[in-house]
């Protein structure tokens, strides 16, 4: 990374969520406290988390956030599709930090790194990139840096690959960098987009199933056969593999909602889900 390159400026403000940090935080803190959560009977140990503007999926989202809500996290892993096209599996920020309306947030290169070279000397290339538009990875710090009680380091992932044996080889690196440190995973994902009501809430059904029985192959399967659709199911996988080997055993979905809610147009949705994976 080159000593020059400045923090990551945000694309998204003022148009996906409010640039104003004020009433940023406020409408972030206004989702979570509306969101009607159980006690999990257990230690959080990844998120999933839809990544559309606030006004159609935040509140399903804060269901997710309002779970680790008040904790402390040294470090999270943010794992996200990346919808530009680039012939890259895997793909990273270049930038040392991501700056949004809170303020900023550090990339922890060490940990970073680790991932890198580890997928490095299997064969795989990580392309690292600046002034990227992509909204799924941002779209979820804001709520991490009003839910958590402390500031947190960044490890961003953008996936691009259906690959088992891929997606398993990136939760490895994440499970080496991320062991024996206060860590968070968090899968940023949409689900079915612009299918009528009915439709959409019949294919998102299959893919909140297979996120809660615990199954990253029944997600990417659901994704290849088009039985279900989640545009960061690698995203959604990889996390879960990688829960499960820092010692997360459950997945529960907390919230669902499409688009409908806000716009009212049941003719062409796009589905939202959240959900939180634990040791139970």
């Amino acid at each position: 990374m080159s000593a020059n390159v400045e923090p990551r400026p945000s694309p998204i403000a003022g148009v996906w969520y409010s640039s104003n940090p004020i009433a940023l935080r406020d409408q972030l803190n206004r989702y979570m406290d509306a969101a009607e959560v159980p006690a999990l009977p257990g230690q959080p140990i990844g998120l999933i988390a839809p990544h559309a503007g606030y006004r159609y999926s935040g509140l399903t989202a804060a269901h997710a956030f309002r779970c680790v809500r008040g904790t402390v996290f040294d470090i999270v892993a943010v794992l996200s599709p990346l919808h530009d096209y680039l012939p890259y599996p895997v793909i990273t920020s270049a930038h040392p930090a991501y700056q949004t309306p809170l303020g900023q947030v550090d990339l922890d290169l060490s940990a970073l790194n680790s991932v890198i070279n580890d997928l490095e000397k299997e064969g795989l290339e990580i392309a690292s990139i600046q002034n990227d538009r992509e909204h799924s990875l941002e779209i979820e710090l804001p709520f991490l840096q009003t839910a958590l009680a402390a500031p947190f380091t960044l490890l961003p992932l953008m996936l691009r690959t259906l690959s088992d044996s891929l997606l398993r080889s990136v939760a490895r690196a994440l499970v080496k960098s991320l062991s024996g440190r206060r860590a968070l995973l968090v899968a940023s994902s949409d689900l079915s987009h612009f299918y009528p009501q009915t439709q959409a809430e019949q294919l998102d059904a299959v893919i909140l199933r297979q996120i809660e029985a615990f199954s990253p192959e029944g997600v990417l399967n659901a994704e290849r056969t088009r039985t279900g659709f989640a545009c960061g199911a690698p995203a959604i996988a990889a996390v879960l593999w990688a829960a499960r080997d820092l010692g997360a055993n459950r997945a529960s979905v907390l919230h669902y909602s499409t688009s409908a809610r806000e716009t009212g147009d049941t003719n062409s949705v796009v589905g939202y889900g959240a959900a939180a994976i634990y040791r139970a």
